[in-house]
């Protein structure tokens, strides 16, 4: 099955589709760390992550994928301004005299240089068989983008469905040169980037195992959270989550949040909520530093805090959301529902 070759897609798909095609039109921005779309950097804002930026979605709809080669990023040209001015060469002063003097050189013993600290040896986690795969999730490793079809295809055996060629180091990005710890090569152009092939051969990665050496830990996450006239935005700040293992559950009056992070820990909370949600409305989005949980209001009274209190607040009767994603804070809007729209 071919697959599309737009970036930002990358969706296998059957000859003949009509499926449409989302894609970024424009060409990655990496700068000082920060990792953006030109097509969409005002929309999408710059991330640090690399997954996270991975995960950005296109901007741009169009009716069908496509396999078609995509045509080379033009390359940056340089104007006459900012061209470095080349000085004449002296005629006179590169004629060599025809009998040089030769300076005096003392040799010295050059001492040895420093040996090296070996490069930090990298844990590879292995696939956990236990788990239950959805078809349709690609391999974990960088550099693999195959997608899991089915056990018997890509978890048992040694069919050529299992064969996962793969980085086993992290990807870096350096004074625009782009490439893997694990290797030496580095290419300038994103498109490459994404085409080096892995330089080592092993087992696909769908769902990370966990050592019985290691002890479970539960950690603490920090949550934030805001609204709008019909929804509450939650933010729970947990970096690299196994989105296969991990579930958030929604109820009517509280919500369930179980996640799985690195190095064996858990966090695990439930949230007696203020009011009431819709929970077949309700939805959650994985990040690379972050999980957002979108609640669904019944109704539209402003929510004074996260959680259900446990005692009387005393006189707070408003809370305000704002238009956007920027948050609360800076708000130029103020959204209020029908009862406190008439106390206005």
């Amino acid at each position: 099955m071919p697959r599309c070759t737009r970036k930002g897609c990358g969706k296998d798909f059957p000859e003949g589709s009509d499926e449409s095609c989302i894609f970024h039109p424009g060409a990655p921005v990496f700068h000082e760390g920060l990792k953006s779309w030109s097509c969409c950097s005002d929309k999408n804002k710059p991330v640090l992550d690399f997954d996270e930026f991975m995960g950005i979605k296109g901007c741009v709809e169009t009716d069908r994928h496509t396999n078609d080669m995509p045509d080379p990023e033009p390359k940056a040209l340089t104007t006459s301004s900012e061209a470095k001015k080349v000085p004449q060469k002296d005629l006179h002063a590169s004629v060599a005299p025809s009998n040089p003097v030769l300076p005096t050189v003392t040799t010295e013993p050059v001492p040895a240089p420093p040996l090296l600290p070996p490069p930090p040896v990298h844990e590879e986690e292995e696939d956990d068989l236990s788990v239950r795969i959805t078809p349709g999730t690609t391999c974990r490793r960088n550099g693999c983008n195959i997608t899991f079809v089915s056990d018997e295809e890509n978890r048992i055996g040694d069919g050529e469905g299992t064969r996962c060629v793969y980085h086993p180091a992290p990807p870096i990005f350096h004074e625009g040169s782009k490439g893997y710890m694990c290797c030496k090569r580095r290419v300038l152009e994103f498109d490459e980037f994404l085409k080096i092939e892995g330089c080592k051969t092993g087992r696909h990665l769908f769902s990370p195992k966990v050592s019985p050496d290691k002890n479970e830990q539960f950690t603490t996450c920090r949550l934030d959270h805001y609204q709008t006239l019909d929804q509450v935005h939650v933010s729970v700040f947990a970096k690299q989550v196994d989105r296969d293992r991990s579930s958030i559950e929604f109820h009517e009056q509280s919500l369930s949040i179980d996640l799985y992070l690195q190095g064996s820990k858990r966090f695990l909370k439930t949230i007696d909520l203020f009011g009431p949600i819709a929970p077949e409305q309700s939805s959650v989005q994985y990040f690379g530093t972050k999980v957002e949980v979108h609640l669904k209001k019944q109704d539209t009274r402003s929510w004074t805090i996260l959680e259900k209190p446990t005692h009387d607040l005393g006189n707070i009767a408003l809370t305000f959301g704002v238009k956007g994603r920027t948050g609360t804070i800076g708000a130029k809007e103020l959204i209020l529902d029908a009862q406190n729209s008439a106390r206005a």
